[in-house]
């Protein structure tokens, strides 16, 4: 193909002017229209094409178009052609509930949330009460209340009154009768304050008010003498084996005496209360007597060099370890002299508490002279 850059450009150099024509015909026939069917052979949904719409202000309206109706705005946005879904009956409800993976998951996750809260109560309670220690205290038996009870008020035919380690730790009481525990004291008090309410009864003074005094004094009082020994030990500078709860159990035993004493009383009177208060009385200071002597009076005579990896100041509380002896020196007075200290107070406080509680005896009048 040749290229004529002056095919379009005239001889005085200026662009030719087109040519217009005159006769139609001689440019041949026009293309012919499109075909357009009135009845398309597939049609989905669409409505049939009709004439192109009109134009209105440069918006183009198409007339054959539907504009559904504005949903409501709780549809939020979803078509109306789709029907809403059901809400559950409450019976579908229970049906799903009563599967039993459904119930499985819910009692997993129940012990799970149970579990947790358990230990965050131990963890809370742990830093104000030692729980672990308190187990100790409470791991009991029948048989041993029992001989515990029978020792504390016959206590002059027992011969053994050390407590038994296991290494350096004492053994749970229901192994060794010796051992203190909580569990009398508890029961002793709860005990008390009841047949307390009963006495009261019995001299028509009862009330409620009488049975809250009642509980509150002997309270009080106990933490009382626990405040009274602490500060005592602290005082006097002396040392030894007993722990806090240790002194709380011993001095929990008194209730014992009480009870016995009120209940010498109901039957017999003063005369029987008194009877029974005096035997009650001693058996107890013997019983505290022999029972604190050993972790009292116990000391060390260990060489001055570290042993085991414990300084050279530790002391076992086992009485049959090797580096146990008893003490000597002034310190020993002290203890003796703490000893007797409980010893003596402790029936004073069972007779403090209790004296009140006994009926007087009734003089009927005598019957006038006869004339």
């Amino acid at each position: 193909m040749n290229f004529n850059a002056s095919r379009n450009v005239s001889l005085s150099g200026g662009p030719r002017k087109a040519k217009r024509v005159s006769d139609v015909s001689a440019m041949g026939a026009p293309s012919p229209a499109p075909q357009f069917s009135p009845n398309p052979m597939y049609n989905p949904g669409y409505p049939p094409a009709g004439p192109p719409p009109p134009y209105q202000e440069g918006i183009q309206l198409d007339h054959g178009q539907n504009f559904a109706p504005s949903e409501p705005a709780g549809n939020f946005g979803y078509s109306g052609g789709f029907a809403p879904t059901p809400m559950a009956s409450p019976a579908q409800i229970g049906s799903f509930l009563q599967q039993p993976a459904v119930q499985d998951m819910a009692l997993q996750y129940g012990n799970q949330l149970a579990a947790q809260g358990r230990e965050a109560v131990q963890r809370e309670l742990g830093r104000y009460v030692p729980v672990s220690r308190l187990r100790y205290y409470f791991a009991v038996d029948t048989r041993y209340v029992i001989k515990k009870l029978m020792l504390i008020m016959f206590p002059y035919t027992h011969k053994e009154w050390m407590v038994k380690y296991d290494q350096d730790t004492p053994v749970q009481p229901r192994y060794d009768i010796n051992a203190p525990d909580l569990y009398i004291p508890s029961m002793g008090y709860v005990t008390y304050v009841l047949l307390a309410g009963f006495m009261l009864g019995l001299q028509n003074r009862f009330s409620p008010e009488q049975i809250g005094i009642q509980a509150s004094s002997a309270l009080a009082y106990i933490i009382f003498e626990m405040i009274l020994y602490l500060v005592t030990l602290y005082i006097t500078n002396t040392t030894t084996n007993l722990k806090t709860l240790d002194l709380l159990a011993y001095s929990g035993y008194k209730y014992i005496i009480m009870i016995g004493s009120l209940l010498g009383g109901l039957m017999l009177g003063k005369t029987g209360y008194y009877c029974s208060l005096l035997y009650s009385s001693f058996a107890l200071s013997y019983f505290l007597v022999k029972t604190l002597r050993l972790q009292l009076l116990s000391g060390s005579q260990a060489p001055e060099q570290a042993t085991y990896g414990y300084p050279a100041s530790y002391s076992s509380p086992n009485p049959y370890a090797d580096n146990w002896s008893k003490p000597t020196g002034g310190g020993t007075k002290r203890r003796v002299y703490f000893l007797l200290f409980v010893a003596i107070t402790q029936p004073l406080l069972s007779w403090w508490l209790t004296y009140h509680l006994v009926p007087n005896p009734i003089v009927e009048p005598l019957p006038p002279p006869a004339r």
